[in-house]
């Protein structure tokens, strides 16, 4: 018998895993996964960008169908809720990150739309979800990331980066709730290889301002991976020998210049790596700028420095993002750059407004008096940055230095809050997930629905039919 191939080994996992054999603590993680990722679609509704990705839904899946876009109600096809949805999942910026970097938006999507129309049970989203991270994680390690380090400096500058892979993640769930055979998974995975996007998320830091679509366009990719799932299902035969060849194959077209396919195999189905990596975002605005802001956020408030007394802030932080366009312009056209100045962020963050969709209403992103301390915002790059990397990827050495009251004030940590270490409070527990998740619905959801969510979410395993979770997730009509 033939040594069965990757794109095999990985269809093999995928239509094996059960939620009834997972360990505990995987389990755990997809649900509070699947709290954080609705609570930040729904926040993200009134965002531009989720405005067209629901006007897009309607012209890929029309008016009706199986699916739900998430807070509006409508439903359409499982592509049509499945592209809004993403785009809403990422338009606030603040869904989890796991390797290569944004998982979520790109893998759950798919899944919830599958899930809902074919009415599967909470169960089967969770097994789903814990396949569709836990590839995407694997991939991740097996190529190169925008924070890799070689000999105390910054590798491979001009490296190829992005999202693309999580296509196999996304496919692999999408396939597992359709039940596919093993067989009908391998050829959905070869065929989501060969319709992999481009990893264009180089020039989207290089660019200023940047693309709206971001680092991916997490509404594209999930077509893709529905499609690929649909054409195995029907009978398209997939190449199962994409991810082995390493001169022809994926890693050489889609242009990495790592590959370690033993990080994606070793141990597949036994070891479950994500959950250790997996990190929440308190903050709707870039991961990189995390630590700072929670350093920040505790100057101000512990000696109650109010925005017109402080002359200046200087953040140490992230050497290689410090230096790129994407974060350093200052040009803020529209609510999405936002997300990604550097200097912006800490502006808000420094008039006390609580983490949320308003961070990025036009009220507070164009405040003159937030405008205005931007520009009092300096950023350097932390002198031991390099070399804390090297030792820990999940680490981001950071101090911030406030200028007020002919003092300063300063704090310096090496972890952000959201971020699994061995100091327990950097970990978001479950109970601070859900303090997030009712401060972003505030408003959109009545008190009594979003108790229900919660409760709802958190015991997904005893729900029959996961539309029933998603139909909770709907805005009361404005009057």
């Amino acid at each position: 018998m033939s040594t069965p191939t990757l794109v095999e080994q990985l269809a093999r996992f995928a239509a094996n895993v059960d939620m009834a054999r997972l360990p505990e603590n995987v389990v755990q993680e997809c649900k509070r996964e699947v709290l954080d990722s609705l609570g930040v679609a729904l926040a993200g509704i009134d965002h531009p960008r989720s405005r067209i990705a629901i006007e897009m839904a309607r012209r890929i899946g029309g008016g009706s169908g199986p699916a739900t876009v998430i807070g509006t109600g409508e439903r359409t096809t499982p592509y049509g809720a499945a592209f809004a949805n993403a785009e809403m999942l990422n338009a606030l910026d603040a869904d989890s990150v796991l390797l290569p970097g944004h998982v979520s938006p790109y893998v759950l999507p798919g899944a919830f739309a599958t899930a809902e129309a074919l009415r599967r049970s909470g169960k089967d989203v969770i097994a789903a979800i814990a396949v569709s991270h836990e590839i995407s994680y694997r991939f991740g390690a097996a190529m190169p990331g925008y924070r890799d380090t070689k000999d105390g400096k910054l590798a491979n500058p001009a490296s190829v980066v992005g999202y693309s892979n999580t296509v196999f993640g996304a496919t692999a769930s999408a396939g597992k709730l359709k039940r596919l055979s093993a067989g009908q998974l391998a050829n959905a995975l070869g065929l989501a290889a060969a319709s992999a996007p481009v990893n264009a998320q180089r020039a989207w830091f290089t660019h200023a301002p940047t693309a709206t679509i971001k680092y991916q366009l997490a509404g594209g990719l999930t077509n893709i991976a529905l499609a690929a799932a649909d054409m195995g299902e029907l009978g398209h035969r997939g190449d199962l020998r994409i991810l082995d060849d390493e001169v022809n194959g994926w890693a050489s077209f889609i242009g990495t210049d790592r590959w370690l396919p033993d990080a994606i195999t070793d141990g597949l189905g036994q070891d479950w790596r994500f959950p250790a990596f997996q990190m929440f975002k308190p903050y709707p605005h870039c991961r990189v700028m995390h630590a700072p802001l929670d350093l920040l956020i505790d100057i101000v408030t512990a000696n109650d420095l109010k925005p017109d007394e402080i002359e200046g802030i200087t953040s140490y932080g992230e050497g290689w993002a410090y230096v790129l366009p994407c974060f350093t312009s200052r040009e803020i056209l529209q609510v999405h750059d936002a997300q990604f100045c550097f200097a912006h962020g800490l502006a808000v963050a420094a008039h006390r407004i609580p983490p949320g969709p308003r961070w990025q209403d036009p009220a507070v992103v164009f405040d003159p008096s937030v405008m205005a301390l931007m520009n009092r915002v300096s950023l350097e790059t932390h002198p031991s940055y390099f070399q804390s990397v090297s030792a820990d990827i999940s680490s981001r050495p950071s101090r911030v230095e406030v200028r007020a009251r002919g003092q300063v004030f300063a704090g310096e940590k090496m972890f952000p809050k959201g971020t699994p270490t061995s100091d327990p409070s950097t970990y978001m527990t479950t109970d601070e997930l859900v303090g997030k998740f009712r401060g972003f619905v505030d408003g959109l959801l009545p008190a009594t629905a979003i108790d229900r969510a919660v409760d709802t979410v958190l015991n997904l395993e005893k729900v029959e039919d996961f539309g029933t979770v998603i139909r909770q997730f709907v805005r009361p009509q404005q009057p």
